[in-house]
Parts: structure tokens; C-alpha cells; sequence
């Protein structure tokens, strides 16, 4: 009871607060402060402004069915088809998720940009006029190459259970090849596929940095809000307030039509015989190796890319580009930009350490405790995935300004993190606890110890190993949150993606990839951390 109270209290506080905050802001007057509606009667009466949720939700949806199509059909290839170095094919595409997506919004620029070394070939060698990657056409590059990923690593852990006696009867009554695939494979893991899908739809709609970078004439919601929230001039706190709470209820019914969807085509599959890749003839095999090798190739580019150009010579002042390599770049970012490296390390571990212990608590009581007040805790537990980060950054600053200062402290910064990071541990911790029969506690009980020190003596043991794995892996998220930092961070409190994105902006692209390359690498050591600590050499999500 005391824990349940205590976490409710905390969402109460740090999430219903800042959100009721930015629901006052946003209807009042800018020049009485009276309450009104003129900000959102503004936003739909002019076209400029309305055009950008538009705008949003088109790029988004075809950034979604793109992903979610590459994603699905590399994940059942790579599932079917023996395909020579999957190992190493699995490590890759892992990796290509790890960094934030700006960071491939940057490295296309380097290649497709105005001046990148793509274009000036195309342009001076084939005689085009192409004009670069920016716009429309841009964001969805770059936004599918990234989520792509995500959808393979979900849809392969469905395939994984999977059972070859579904594709051995399907064969018996005349069912193959592609026909299998979309007749008995697609229906059985679409709940995955949808719940895949949402999270692409969900991250790639709250993208700021890939459109601020790329977008340019090509308007979204995420930029529009930058810009009316962050301007040195001409700035609508006011406004910018209504159009998040605008952009927040648009992603809320996106997510309760999954739900709804999901609710209704649930299916439970264990594999006795899980599917397991055979060797396929020859012309097959070289179109599976083909298809899967090119798609995960574009997708790792801006890796390659960015370790390239990080160790690139550049000028003096780091602005340009010069023939040779150096490590240049690696030492203005250590002289210059250290800070955002220790912020990023500091900030993230102790955001980390607050979810591992509010995400066991809640987990617990939720699984093992269940009562009317424990449900509405789940549930209030959820919010925070339907809110993008520039959402909630605004919340945060907009809330705690007085008699609560903590707009422009680190606790702001590790508070955003907390609250968007703590549903994923919560929903990681409680299917662990699902899959712990409580006869294992009760024995324990039985034997004379008290609930607390079962708890800490066998619970938690038994949930170390995924706890562990789970909390590097929430570590590496929070290290490549972008959207909420960019609207909370001050001069002290600058982390690595925000030094990245501001680097990029300056037009300082030898210091942005040494920063990239110092990022991808603690994220790599994260990785093989959690692959020691699974046993495993692919990461399921």
C-alpha cells in the first residue's frame, strides 16, 4: 500500500502536474493572461500552421508502412534463407539502431547534401541538376533506414516462435512461398507487427532532429514547436503550449486505435520447433543475399560514414574538410566539449538507478498486488509513451519554475529521462515476474522469512540477469534523447546529442562525427555487455 501510494504520488507530481501545466499555458492570453481558446482557434484557422500536423502525420504514416514492409520481409528472410554471415549481418543492424536518428540525418547530408560527394557525382560526372536529399523525400530516407531496425528485431523475436509444424502443414494443403508468407505467417504475427509499428510511428512523429536538419521547407509539428518555444525572438510560449497539447492528443488516438486493434487479434504461439533457415536454391539464394546485404548496407552508411569523416583533417577552426587524417577533431572535443560527455555519463546512470528502483517496486506491486489502486497505477504508468519528448520537455519547463526550480538544472534533464524511460523498464520487469511462479515466493514465506526479505533474497535474484540487461539497454536510450534535452538543457547542463546537434548546426561536422564516434562506441561497449550477459548474439526486443 505504502509503495503503491508512494509511486502514484510521483506520477501525481512529476507528470500529471507538468501536464496539467501545459494545459493552462496553452489557453491563456498572451497579453491579459485570461483564459481563451485563441491559440487553438490560431493554429486551425491558418493554413501554415495546421499544415505542419499534416505534414507530420503524412511523412510519419509513410515512414512507417515503408519500415514496417523492409523491416517485416529482411526479418522472415533472414529467418528462412541461410544467409552467409548472419551473425555478423545481426550485429550490424543492431547497431545501426543505437545512434540517434539526426545523426543519419547528418551523414546523408555529408553524402546527398547540397555539396555532399554524391551529388557533386551526379551533378558534375552525370550532368543532373539533383538539388540534394533535403525535404519530404529526405525525412523518409533517413526516418525508414532507422526505424527499419526496430520492426526486424520485433518481428524476428514473433518469428522465433513461430513453429515449423504451421509451415509443414500450410505445405500439405498446396501453401507456399509467398502465399505462406502472407496467408499464415502475416496473420499470426500481426499483433507484433502492429505493436511494432506504433513505436515507429510514435518515435518517428516526435523526431525533432531529423526534420530541423533535413526538412528545411517541409514543415512538422516537432520543429513548428521548437521554434515558437525556443526563439530568441518572436517567441509564443503561449502557442507553442497548445500545439503540444495538440501534437500529444493526436499520438493518444493513434495509440488507443492500436490498442483497440491489438485488443482484438491476439494470438499465443510457443515453438517446440522453432523455424530454422534452410538453404535455398540458387537463384533465391543470391536474391535473399542480395535483398538482405543492400537493405541492411544503406542502413549501417552513416556509421561507416561518420567513423570516416571523424578522423578526417580539417582547418584550423574545425569548419572544414581537408585532405588527410588526423585526430583533430577527437581533441577539440575533449578540450571543448568534455562536458557534454561527462553530463551525458552522469545524467543517464543516475536516471537509470531511479528507474531500475521505481520500476521494481511498481512492477511488484502491480503483478503481485493487484488491487483498483495498483491498476490505476499501471495505467498512469503508460502516459508517458504517447508523449513526445519536446512535449513533455515543455511540460517539465513550463511547471517547475516556482515554487519547484528545476527548469535549467540537471534534475530536469534526469527527471524528463525518468518519466519517459519508466514504461519500458515497467512493462521488461512485469513479464519477467509473470514467467516466476509465486509458489517460488510462497515457499520462502513459508519457511519463515518475512515478504521484504523475499523479496530482496529471491525476486530480485531471480529478475537480476533481465534487470541488468534491461537497464543498459534503457541507458543507451536515455544517452540518445534529443527532443526533450534540446528543450531543457542551459550551458552546463549540455548533453552529447544536444553538443552533436548544435555542432552540426554551427556547421562544425569534424566535431560533431569525433562526438558521434565517442558515442557509438559507449554504446557498442553497452551492447556487447548485455550480448555477455544474455548469451546471446542478437538483441530481441
Amino acid at each position: 500500500m505504502i509503495v503503491s501510494a508512494g509511486a502514484l504520488i510521483f506520477f501525481v507530481l512529476f507528470l500529471l502536474y507538468p501536464l496539467f501545466g501545459i494545459l493552462k499555458q496553452s489557453a491563456l492570453d498572451n497579453e491579459s493572461g485570461e483564459l481563451t481558446l485563441a491559440n487553438f482557434a490560431l493554429f486551425f484557422s491558418r493554413k501554415y500552421y495546421y499544415n505542419s500536423l499534416l505534414n507530420s502525420l503524412k511523412v510519419t504514416s509513410c515512414v512507417t508502412l515503408l519500415a514496417t514492409v523492409l523491416g517485416t520481409t529482411l526479418a522472415f528472410v533472414m529467418k528462412t534463407v541461410k544467409i552467409r554471415g548472419r551473425s555478423f549481418l545481426d550485429l550490424v543492424i543492431t547497431l545501426s539502431m543505437i545512434s540517434p536518428p539526426f545523426i543519419g540525418a547528418y551523414s546523408w547530408i555529408l553524402l546527398l547534401g547540397r555539396n555532399g560527394a554524391l551529388t557533386r557525382f551526379l551533378n558534375d560526372i552525370l550532368g543532373l541538376h539533383y538539388q540534394g536529399i533535403y525535404g519530404f523525400g529526405g525525412i523518409l530516407l533517413v526516418a525508414s533506414l532507422f526505424m527499419m531496425p526496430v520492426i526486424y528485431l520485433y518481428v524476428s523475436g514473433a518469428l522465433s516462435s513461430m513453429d515449423t509444424s504451421l509451415f509443414e502443414a500450410a505445405e500439405g494443403f498446396g501453401c507456399t512461398g509467398f502465399r505462406r508468407f502472407t496467408l499464415v505467417v502475416i496473420p499470426l504475427i500481426t499483433p507484433t507487427i502492429i505493436a511494432a509499428a506504433l513505436l515507429a510511428f510514435m518515435r518517428s512523429l516526435a523526431d525533432f532532429g531529423t526534420p530541423m536538419l533535413i526538412g528545411e521547407g517541409y514543415r512538422t509539428m516537432p520543429v513548428l514547436i521548437f521554434n515558437q518555444y525556443m526563439a530568441e525572438t518572436g517567441s509564443d510560449k503561449n502557442f507553442a503550449a497548445a500545439m503540444s497539447l495538440i501534437l500529444m492528443l493526436t499520438t493518444l488516438a493513434v495509440f488507443l486505435a492500436q490498442k483497440y486493434v491489438t485488443d482484438h487479434n491476439s494470438y499465443s504461439m510457443n515453438a517446440y520447433q522453432p523455424i530454422e533457415p534452410v538453404k535455398a536454391g540458387m537463384l533465391r539464394s543470391i536474391l535473399a543475399h542480395l535483398y538482405c546485404y543492400t537493405l541492411i548496407g544503406l542502413a549501417t552508411i552513416p556509421q561507416a560514414l561518420i567513423i570516416y569523416t571523424a578522423f578526417k583533417k580539417t582547418s584550423p577552426s574545425g569548419s572544414m574538410f581537408v585532405d588527410g587524417f588526423s585526430l583533430d577533431s577527437f581533441n577539440r572535443v575533449f578540450s571543448r566539449l568534455g562536458d557534454s560527455i561527462r553530463n551525458t555519463l552522469v545524467f543517464s546512470s543516475a536516471a537509470v538507478l531511479i528507474i531500475i528502483i521505481l520500476g521494481l517496486l511498481v512492477s511488484y506491486v502491480v503483478v503481485r498486488r493487484p488491487s483498483r489502486l495498483n491498476t490505476a497505477l499501471d495505467a498512469f504508468s503508460m502516459i508517458p509513451f504517447i508523449i513526445p519528448g519536446s512535449v513533455l520537455g515543455i511540460a517539465i519547463s513550463v511547471s517547475f519554475r516556482k515554487p519547484f526550480v528545476l527548469a535549467g538544472t540537471a534534475g530536469a534533464l534526469i527527471l524528463v529521462y525518468v518519466i519517459r524511460r519508466l514504461p519500458y523498464m515497467i512493462r521488461s520487469i512485469s513479464a519477467l515476474l509473470r514467467s516466476i511462479s509465486m509458489s517460488t515466493e510462497e515457499a520462502g514465506i513459508s519457511l519463515g522469512a518475512s515478504p521484504l526479505r523475499v523479496f530482496t533474497r529471491i525476486t530480485v535474484p531471480i529478475l537480476g540477469p533481465g534487470i541488468l540487461s534491461g537497464s543498459i539497454m534503457t541507458w543507451m536510450q536515455t544517452t540518445s534523447e534529443l527532443s526533450a534535452s534540446i528543450m531543457l538543457y542551459v550551458a552546463g547542463t549540455r548533453t552529447i546529442t544536444v553538443a552533436i546537434y548544435t555542432e552540426v548546426i554551427r556547421g562544425m561536422y569534424g566535431n560533431a562525427a569525433a562526438l558521434s564516434v565517442i558515442f557509438m562506441g559507449i554504446s557498442v561497449i553497452c551492447l556487447l555487455v548485455i550480448f555477455k550477459i544474455t548469451g546471446r548474439r542478437e538483441l530481441k526486443l
